[in-house]
């Protein structure tokens, strides 16, 4: 094996972990989702259009922005591994942790997502690493792993 490609080897920082397949489902769902929704609407009759008040058009635009918003929560989630620590951004929700407070980095067999052990005993879900991505998620753990190692005191 040539040096440097040891799948565990810690990787340059700044270095930023994304789910694919949660993201690619979700762009994908969202244009379809708005592709037939416009389509559905411009194919009834001008008549029949018109018979729908703004109470009920208002319900179908905020129901398209609420699985925006649900979906771009899903899309955006990561973890950014920096020389300071890691950064987990769940959703809507940004947490940050120093590399000390991180003990380990495990994604159990049929999990969806990788979790952190921290040190005050609690444990925290990084879904930026989805089990549902295989061996590209255990990839993204063994090299969180060996960030953890590398500046853990």
């Amino acid at each position: 094996m040539p040096a440097g490609s040891d799948p565990g080897a810690a990787p340059a920082l700044p270095r930023t972990f994304r789910p694919l397949g949660v993201r690619m489902a979700i762009y994908v769902a969202g244009v379809l989702l708005l592709v037939i929704t416009a389509v559905t609407w411009f194919s009834f009759p001008a008549d029949i259009r018109a018979l729908f008040t703004i109470g009920q058009r208002a319900t179908v635009i905020g129901l398209g922005m609420m699985f925006y918003a649900a979906g771009w929560a899903l899309a955006r989630s990561r973890v950014v591994a920096t020389t300071e620590g890691l950064t987990v951004v769940n959703g809507f929700r940004s947490r940050r942790f120093a590399w000390n407070q991180v003990l380990a980095v495990r994604l159990r067999p049929g999990a969806p997502w990788a979790e952190l052990d921290l040190s005050d005993g609690t444990s925290v879900s990084a879904m930026g690493v989805q089990g549902s991505d295989g061996d590209r998620a255990r990839k993204q753990v063994r090299e969180i792993r060996a960030l953890v190692e590398r500046f853990t005191a």
